[in-house]
Protein backbone atom coordinates (compact mmCIF):
# COMPACT_ATOMS: atom_id res chain seq x y z
CA UNK A 1 0.00 0.00 0.00
CA UNK A 2 1.34 3.88 -0.89
CA UNK A 3 1.84 5.89 1.99
CA UNK A 4 -0.46 8.68 2.47
CA UNK A 5 0.34 12.55 1.01
CA UNK A 6 0.46 15.02 3.27
CA UNK A 7 -2.83 16.08 2.58
CA UNK A 8 -4.23 12.49 3.35
CA UNK A 9 -2.83 12.83 6.93
CA UNK A 10 -4.08 16.55 7.53
CA UNK A 11 -7.33 16.06 6.13
CA UNK A 12 -8.08 12.63 7.80
CA UNK A 13 -7.05 14.04 11.48
CA UNK A 14 -8.89 17.39 11.35
CA UNK A 15 -12.62 17.87 11.65
CA UNK A 16 -14.22 17.80 8.27
CA UNK A 17 -17.12 16.93 6.48
CA UNK A 18 -16.80 13.44 5.06
CA UNK A 19 -17.89 12.06 1.33
CA UNK A 20 -18.15 8.77 1.24
CA UNK A 21 -19.05 6.43 -1.71
CA UNK A 22 -17.10 4.17 -4.78
CA UNK A 23 -14.20 6.14 -5.78
CA UNK A 24 -14.39 3.37 -8.77
CA UNK A 25 -17.54 4.30 -10.51
CA UNK A 26 -18.49 7.70 -8.64
CA UNK A 27 -15.27 9.10 -8.35
CA UNK A 28 -17.06 12.21 -10.59
CA UNK A 29 -19.24 13.12 -8.44
CA UNK A 30 -18.28 12.44 -5.33
CA UNK A 31 -15.62 14.95 -6.48
CA UNK A 32 -17.79 17.61 -7.66
CA UNK A 33 -19.71 17.09 -4.38
CA UNK A 34 -16.28 18.09 -2.46
CA UNK A 35 -15.38 20.47 -4.08
CA UNK A 36 -18.82 22.44 -3.73
CA UNK A 37 -18.50 21.58 0.00
CA UNK A 38 -14.90 22.98 0.41
CA UNK A 39 -15.92 26.42 -1.45
CA UNK A 40 -19.19 27.00 0.98
CA UNK A 41 -15.76 27.38 2.80
CA UNK A 42 -16.35 23.81 4.80
CA UNK A 43 -13.09 21.55 5.10
CA UNK A 44 -13.48 18.20 3.36
CA UNK A 45 -12.50 14.55 3.67
CA UNK A 46 -13.48 12.06 0.86
CA UNK A 47 -13.37 8.28 1.97
CA UNK A 48 -13.58 5.35 -0.59
CA UNK A 49 -15.51 2.50 0.24
CA UNK A 50 -14.55 0.85 -3.30
CA UNK A 51 -14.25 -2.81 -3.05
CA UNK A 52 -12.41 -2.49 -6.48
CA UNK A 53 -9.20 -1.25 -7.97
CA UNK A 54 -9.35 2.60 -9.04
CA UNK A 55 -6.69 4.86 -9.76
CA UNK A 56 -8.72 7.82 -7.89
CA UNK A 57 -7.47 8.43 -4.88
CA UNK A 58 -9.76 9.62 -1.90
CA UNK A 59 -7.73 11.27 1.25
CA UNK A 60 -9.04 8.03 3.04
CA UNK A 61 -8.64 4.95 0.59
CA UNK A 62 -10.32 1.77 0.50
CA UNK A 63 -7.68 -0.04 1.70
CA UNK A 64 -7.28 2.04 5.11
CA UNK A 65 -10.76 1.84 5.60
CA UNK A 66 -10.82 -1.88 4.22
CA UNK A 67 -7.99 -2.13 7.36
CA UNK A 68 -10.49 -1.62 10.05
CA UNK A 69 -12.78 -4.66 9.38
CA UNK A 70 -11.59 -7.00 12.70
CA UNK A 71 -10.84 -9.78 10.56
CA UNK A 72 -8.37 -7.04 8.20
CA UNK A 73 -8.02 -5.55 4.92
CA UNK A 74 -8.06 -9.20 3.00
CA UNK A 75 -11.31 -10.15 4.27
CA UNK A 76 -12.31 -7.25 2.61
CA UNK A 77 -10.55 -6.69 -0.72
CA UNK A 78 -9.64 -9.86 -1.58
CA UNK A 79 -12.30 -11.88 -2.02
CA UNK A 80 -14.36 -12.54 -5.37
CA UNK A 81 -17.88 -12.73 -4.07
CA UNK A 82 -18.98 -9.28 -4.66
CA UNK A 83 -21.83 -9.14 -1.95
CA UNK A 84 -19.78 -10.40 0.92
CA UNK A 85 -17.12 -8.02 -0.01
CA UNK A 86 -19.81 -4.73 0.18
CA UNK A 87 -21.19 -6.36 3.39
CA UNK A 88 -17.41 -6.50 4.92
CA UNK A 89 -16.25 -2.69 4.00
CA UNK A 90 -19.86 -2.00 5.53
CA UNK A 91 -18.67 -3.51 8.60
CA UNK A 92 -15.07 -1.95 8.03
CA UNK A 93 -16.43 1.55 7.75
CA UNK A 94 -18.66 1.84 10.69
CA UNK A 95 -16.28 0.95 12.54
CA UNK A 96 -13.58 3.49 10.68
CA UNK A 97 -16.53 5.88 11.87
CA UNK A 98 -16.99 4.84 15.00
CA UNK A 99 -13.24 5.78 15.78
CA UNK A 100 -12.70 8.86 14.28
CA UNK A 101 -15.96 10.16 15.37
CA UNK A 102 -14.08 9.38 18.91
CA UNK A 103 -11.40 11.47 18.12
CA UNK A 104 -13.02 14.48 17.14
CA UNK A 105 -12.50 14.42 13.10
CA UNK A 106 -15.94 14.15 11.61
CA UNK A 107 -18.36 17.37 11.53
CA UNK A 108 -20.77 15.50 9.46
CA UNK A 109 -21.19 12.74 6.63
CA UNK A 110 -22.47 12.61 3.16
CA UNK A 111 -22.84 9.70 1.53
CA UNK A 112 -23.94 9.15 -2.05
CA UNK A 113 -24.88 5.36 -3.73
CA UNK A 114 -27.39 2.91 -4.80
CA UNK A 115 -28.26 -0.19 -3.23
CA UNK A 116 -24.47 -1.00 -2.27
CA UNK A 117 -23.31 2.02 -1.70
CA UNK A 118 -26.53 2.85 0.46
CA UNK A 119 -26.28 -0.87 2.71
CA UNK A 120 -22.68 0.32 3.33
CA UNK A 121 -22.87 3.69 3.89
CA UNK A 122 -26.15 3.86 6.51
CA UNK A 123 -24.86 1.64 9.34
CA UNK A 124 -21.97 3.98 9.68
CA UNK A 125 -24.37 6.86 9.82
CA UNK A 126 -26.17 5.21 12.94
CA UNK A 127 -23.08 5.25 14.98
CA UNK A 128 -23.26 8.88 15.00
CA UNK A 129 -24.69 11.13 18.30
CA UNK A 130 -28.57 12.59 16.72
CA UNK A 131 -28.14 16.10 15.59
CA UNK A 132 -24.73 15.55 14.31
CA UNK A 133 -25.55 16.04 10.06
CA UNK A 134 -26.12 13.15 8.09
CA UNK A 135 -27.11 13.40 4.31
CA UNK A 136 -27.61 9.99 2.03
CA UNK A 137 -28.27 10.94 -1.92
CA UNK A 138 -29.11 7.17 -2.67
CA UNK A 139 -31.06 5.69 -5.52
CA UNK A 140 -33.35 3.84 -2.76
CA UNK A 141 -34.94 7.10 -1.60
CA UNK A 142 -38.35 6.85 -3.55
CA UNK A 143 -39.12 3.46 -1.97
CA UNK A 144 -38.88 1.88 1.14
CA UNK A 145 -36.29 3.75 3.34
CA UNK A 146 -36.89 2.07 6.44
CA UNK A 147 -33.98 -0.61 6.33
CA UNK A 148 -31.46 2.24 5.89
CA UNK A 149 -33.05 5.29 8.00
CA UNK A 150 -34.11 2.89 10.84
CA UNK A 151 -34.90 5.12 14.01
CA UNK A 152 -31.60 7.64 13.12
CA UNK A 153 -31.81 11.71 11.90
CA UNK A 154 -30.83 10.73 8.17
CA UNK A 155 -31.45 13.31 5.53
CA UNK A 156 -32.08 11.44 2.54
CA UNK A 157 -32.18 12.46 -0.94
CA UNK A 158 -33.73 11.35 -4.25
CA UNK A 159 -30.96 11.40 -7.20
CA UNK A 160 -33.86 11.11 -9.71
CA UNK A 161 -31.04 10.00 -12.23
CA UNK A 162 -28.21 7.24 -11.40
CA UNK A 163 -24.59 7.59 -10.80
CA UNK A 164 -23.21 7.22 -14.48
CA UNK A 165 -21.41 10.31 -14.53
CA UNK A 166 -22.52 14.22 -14.11
CA UNK A 167 -25.12 16.12 -16.05
CA UNK A 168 -27.42 18.77 -15.97
CA UNK A 169 -29.75 17.21 -13.40
CA UNK A 170 -27.35 15.53 -11.34
CA UNK A 171 -25.11 18.38 -10.98
CA UNK A 172 -28.09 20.39 -9.96
CA UNK A 173 -29.43 17.63 -6.99
CA UNK A 174 -25.77 16.75 -5.84
CA UNK A 175 -25.15 20.68 -6.04
CA UNK A 176 -28.04 20.88 -3.59
CA UNK A 177 -27.00 17.98 -1.58
CA UNK A 178 -23.35 19.44 -0.94
CA UNK A 179 -25.05 23.30 0.03
CA UNK A 180 -26.89 21.29 2.43
CA UNK A 181 -24.72 19.18 4.41
CA UNK A 182 -22.28 22.81 4.37
CA UNK A 183 -25.29 24.44 5.45
CA UNK A 184 -26.00 21.99 8.47
CA UNK A 185 -22.50 22.52 9.48
CA UNK A 186 -21.85 26.30 9.02
CA UNK A 187 -25.51 27.05 11.11
CA UNK A 188 -25.50 25.03 14.63
CA UNK A 189 -28.53 25.19 16.72
CA UNK A 190 -27.81 28.36 18.92
CA UNK A 191 -27.74 27.27 22.82
CA UNK A 192 -31.28 28.56 24.37
CA UNK A 193 -31.98 28.00 28.32
CA UNK A 194 -34.70 25.56 27.87
CA UNK A 195 -32.17 22.76 27.10
CA UNK A 196 -31.20 22.68 30.58
CA UNK A 197 -34.89 21.20 31.39
CA UNK A 198 -34.61 16.91 31.67
CA UNK A 199 -35.79 15.82 28.27
CA UNK A 200 -38.86 13.05 28.67
CA UNK A 201 -39.89 11.11 26.31
CA UNK A 202 -43.79 10.10 25.66
CA UNK A 203 -45.73 7.91 23.46
CA UNK A 204 -48.77 9.04 21.42
CA UNK A 205 -51.31 7.48 19.39
CA UNK A 206 -54.30 9.79 17.81
CA UNK A 207 -56.70 8.03 20.30
CA UNK A 208 -54.75 9.01 23.76
CA UNK A 209 -53.70 12.73 21.94
CA UNK A 210 -55.99 14.42 24.76
CA UNK A 211 -54.24 12.59 27.55
CA UNK A 212 -51.00 13.14 26.43
CA UNK A 213 -50.95 16.40 25.59
CA UNK A 214 -52.51 17.33 29.00
CA UNK A 215 -49.63 15.38 30.44
CA UNK A 216 -47.24 17.67 28.18
CA UNK A 217 -49.14 20.80 29.38
CA UNK A 218 -48.86 20.25 32.84
CA UNK A 219 -45.07 19.32 32.53
CA UNK A 220 -44.05 21.50 30.32
CA UNK A 221 -42.31 24.10 32.29
CA UNK A 222 -40.38 22.16 34.13
CA UNK A 223 -39.72 19.18 31.24
CA UNK A 224 -38.74 19.05 27.55
CA UNK A 225 -41.15 16.92 26.59
CA UNK A 226 -40.84 15.22 23.20
CA UNK A 227 -43.35 13.22 22.02
CA UNK A 228 -43.38 10.19 19.80
CA UNK A 229 -45.97 8.30 17.66
CA UNK A 230 -46.38 4.73 18.67
CA UNK A 231 -46.58 3.30 15.39
CA UNK A 232 -43.75 0.99 15.42
CA UNK A 233 -41.08 3.51 14.14
CA UNK A 234 -41.82 6.01 17.02
CA UNK A 235 -41.07 3.52 19.93
CA UNK A 236 -38.34 2.47 18.85
CA UNK A 237 -36.45 5.87 18.39
CA UNK A 238 -37.94 6.95 21.75
CA UNK A 239 -35.70 3.65 23.22
CA UNK A 240 -32.74 4.61 20.84
CA UNK A 241 -32.75 8.13 22.73
CA UNK A 242 -33.24 6.70 26.14
CA UNK A 243 -30.00 4.48 25.29
CA UNK A 244 -28.21 7.38 24.00
CA UNK A 245 -28.44 8.86 27.33
CA UNK A 246 -30.89 11.69 25.80
CA UNK A 247 -33.88 11.33 28.07
CA UNK A 248 -34.26 11.97 31.95
CA UNK A 249 -37.03 9.42 32.00
CA UNK A 250 -40.04 7.58 29.84
CA UNK A 251 -43.70 8.10 30.26
CA UNK A 252 -44.71 5.94 28.12
CA UNK A 253 -48.79 5.99 28.21
CA UNK A 254 -49.65 4.51 24.50
CA UNK A 255 -47.95 0.97 24.85
CA UNK A 256 -50.09 0.01 21.60
CA UNK A 257 -47.12 -1.20 19.87
CA UNK A 258 -47.12 -4.08 22.30
CA UNK A 259 -50.12 -5.49 21.57
CA UNK A 260 -49.48 -4.45 18.14
CA UNK A 261 -45.90 -6.72 17.80
CA UNK A 262 -47.68 -9.89 19.35
CA UNK A 263 -51.31 -9.49 16.93
CA UNK A 264 -49.18 -8.90 13.77
CA UNK A 265 -50.27 -5.08 12.91
CA UNK A 266 -48.38 -3.05 11.22
CA UNK A 267 -47.43 -0.54 14.29
CA UNK A 268 -45.08 -3.20 15.38
CA UNK A 269 -41.62 -2.20 17.14
CA UNK A 270 -40.85 -5.49 17.28
CA UNK A 271 -39.56 -7.68 20.14
CA UNK A 272 -37.46 -5.20 22.35
CA UNK A 273 -40.38 -2.61 22.87
CA UNK A 274 -39.87 -1.59 26.65
CA UNK A 275 -36.31 -3.16 26.81
CA UNK A 276 -34.97 0.35 27.09
CA UNK A 277 -36.49 0.60 30.74
CA UNK A 278 -35.20 -2.77 31.24
CA UNK A 279 -31.38 -2.51 30.64
CA UNK A 280 -30.89 1.32 32.04
CA UNK A 281 -33.18 1.50 34.73
CA UNK A 282 -34.22 4.67 33.42
CA UNK A 283 -37.49 6.09 35.41
CA UNK A 284 -40.29 4.63 34.03
CA UNK A 285 -43.80 5.62 33.98
CA UNK A 286 -46.60 4.66 32.08
CA UNK A 287 -50.27 3.06 30.78
CA UNK A 288 -52.26 0.42 28.57
CA UNK A 289 -53.03 3.41 26.34
CA UNK A 290 -54.35 2.17 22.76
CA UNK A 291 -53.98 -1.48 23.65
CA UNK A 292 -57.59 -1.88 22.38
CA UNK A 293 -56.95 -2.07 18.64
CA UNK A 294 -54.49 -3.64 16.31
CA UNK A 295 -53.69 -1.39 13.28
CA UNK A 296 -53.65 -2.57 9.51
CA UNK A 297 -53.44 -0.52 6.72
CA UNK A 298 -56.68 0.22 4.20
CA UNK A 299 -59.56 -2.22 5.14
CA UNK A 300 -59.01 -4.46 2.32
CA UNK A 301 -55.41 -5.07 3.21
CA UNK A 302 -56.38 -6.84 6.44
CA UNK A 303 -55.65 -10.63 6.37
CA UNK A 304 -58.76 -12.70 5.51
CA UNK A 305 -58.13 -14.86 9.15
CA UNK A 306 -59.40 -11.75 10.66
CA UNK A 307 -62.81 -11.06 8.18
CA UNK A 308 -64.81 -11.75 11.15
CA UNK A 309 -63.18 -9.20 14.20
CA UNK A 310 -64.86 -6.19 15.11
CA UNK A 311 -63.47 -3.00 12.64
CA UNK A 312 -63.36 0.76 13.11
CA UNK A 313 -61.93 2.65 9.72
CA UNK A 314 -59.90 5.68 10.99
CA UNK A 315 -59.20 6.78 7.58
CA UNK A 316 -58.91 5.64 3.94
CA UNK A 317 -55.46 4.65 5.01
CA UNK A 318 -55.90 2.68 8.39
CA UNK A 319 -57.61 0.49 9.76
CA UNK A 320 -58.49 -0.76 13.19
CA UNK A 321 -59.03 -3.96 14.82
CA UNK A 322 -60.53 -4.36 18.19
CA UNK A 323 -58.21 -6.64 20.47
CA UNK A 324 -59.34 -9.52 22.00
CA UNK A 325 -59.33 -10.82 25.75
CA UNK A 326 -56.88 -13.13 24.55
CA UNK A 327 -54.58 -10.53 22.98
CA UNK A 328 -55.03 -8.13 25.80
CA UNK A 329 -53.95 -11.30 28.29
CA UNK A 330 -50.83 -11.65 26.23
CA UNK A 331 -50.33 -7.78 25.96
CA UNK A 332 -50.63 -7.77 29.63
CA UNK A 333 -48.23 -10.55 30.52
CA UNK A 334 -45.17 -9.32 28.40
CA UNK A 335 -45.41 -5.42 29.44
CA UNK A 336 -45.54 -6.79 33.42
CA UNK A 337 -43.16 -8.99 32.77
CA UNK A 338 -40.83 -6.70 30.92
CA UNK A 339 -41.11 -3.87 33.25
CA UNK A 340 -40.31 -6.42 35.57
CA UNK A 341 -36.70 -6.67 34.73
CA UNK A 342 -36.08 -2.86 35.39
CA UNK A 343 -33.84 -2.44 38.05
CA UNK A 344 -35.37 1.39 38.09
CA UNK A 345 -38.26 3.28 39.23
CA UNK A 346 -41.65 2.09 37.75
CA UNK A 347 -45.12 3.15 37.91
CA UNK A 348 -47.85 1.42 35.80
CA UNK A 349 -50.75 3.47 35.92
CA UNK A 350 -54.12 1.60 34.83
CA UNK A 351 -57.07 3.93 33.69
CA UNK A 352 -59.96 1.03 34.31
CA UNK A 353 -62.50 2.97 32.06
CA UNK A 354 -60.75 2.62 29.30
CA UNK A 355 -57.39 2.69 26.77
CA UNK A 356 -58.64 4.78 24.14
CA UNK A 357 -60.54 7.59 22.69
CA UNK A 358 -62.83 4.56 21.26
CA UNK A 359 -63.01 2.50 24.23
CA UNK A 360 -65.67 3.87 26.04
CA UNK A 361 -69.57 4.08 26.40
CA UNK A 362 -71.29 4.60 23.08
CA UNK A 363 -68.01 4.09 20.76
CA UNK A 364 -67.10 1.28 19.01
CA UNK A 365 -64.50 -0.24 20.72
CA UNK A 366 -65.66 0.16 24.23
CA UNK A 367 -66.04 -3.24 25.84
CA UNK A 368 -65.56 -3.74 29.19
CA UNK A 369 -65.41 -7.82 29.13
CA UNK A 370 -62.11 -8.03 26.89
CA UNK A 371 -60.51 -5.67 29.31
CA UNK A 372 -60.89 -7.74 32.01
CA UNK A 373 -58.68 -10.01 30.72
CA UNK A 374 -55.52 -7.18 30.35
CA UNK A 375 -56.34 -6.00 33.96
CA UNK A 376 -56.08 -9.57 35.52
CA UNK A 377 -52.84 -10.19 33.55
CA UNK A 378 -51.20 -7.52 34.54
CA UNK A 379 -52.08 -8.64 38.06
CA UNK A 380 -51.07 -11.83 37.92
CA UNK A 381 -47.35 -10.94 36.32
CA UNK A 382 -46.60 -7.67 37.33
CA UNK A 383 -44.63 -7.95 40.79
CA UNK A 384 -45.00 -4.92 43.23
CA UNK A 385 -42.07 -3.70 45.14
CA UNK A 386 -40.48 -0.83 46.36
CA UNK A 387 -39.39 0.29 43.29
CA UNK A 388 -41.98 -1.11 41.11
CA UNK A 389 -45.60 0.31 41.68
CA UNK A 390 -48.93 -0.66 40.37
CA UNK A 391 -52.12 2.06 40.54
CA UNK A 392 -55.72 1.12 39.27
CA UNK A 393 -57.93 4.35 39.03
CA UNK A 394 -61.13 4.72 38.25
CA UNK A 395 -61.14 7.05 34.93
CA UNK A 396 -60.57 6.82 31.59
CA UNK A 397 -57.18 7.33 29.92
CA UNK A 398 -58.18 10.90 28.25
CA UNK A 399 -60.00 11.53 31.59
CA UNK A 400 -58.33 15.39 32.84
CA UNK A 401 -57.85 13.58 36.41
CA UNK A 402 -56.21 10.42 34.88
CA UNK A 403 -53.63 12.93 33.05
CA UNK A 404 -52.63 15.39 36.23
CA UNK A 405 -51.71 12.16 38.23
CA UNK A 406 -49.63 11.09 35.32
CA UNK A 407 -47.77 14.43 35.49
CA UNK A 408 -47.93 14.06 39.99
CA UNK A 409 -46.48 10.76 39.36
CA UNK A 410 -43.38 12.16 37.34
CA UNK A 411 -42.78 14.93 39.45
CA UNK A 412 -43.01 12.44 42.40
CA UNK A 413 -40.26 9.68 40.56
CA UNK A 414 -37.86 12.38 39.49
CA UNK A 415 -37.69 14.28 42.99
CA UNK A 416 -36.79 11.18 44.15
CA UNK A 417 -33.58 10.17 42.35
Amino acid sequence: MRQPTLRQVWMSARPCVWVVGTFDTKAEELQYLATLIEQAGVPVCTVDVSTQDTTVRADIPAAEVASFHESGADSVLDTTDRGQAVIAMGQALRRLVETRHQKGHILGIIGIGGSGGTSMIAPALHTLPYGMPKLLVSTLASGTVTPFVDVYDIMVLNPVTDFAGLNRLSRLILANAAHAIAGMVMHALPQVTEDDRPALGLTMFGVTTECVQAVSRLLNDRYDCQVFHANGMGGRTMEALARAGMLRAIVDITTTEVGQHLAGGVCDAGPDRLAAAAELGIPWVGSVGALDMINWGPRDTVPTQFGERLFHVHNAQVTLMRSTAEELALAGERIASRLNQSPGLVRLLLPMKGLSAIDKPGQPFHDPDANKALWHAIDQYFIQTPLHRLEKLPLHINDAEFSAEVAKTVDSILTTV
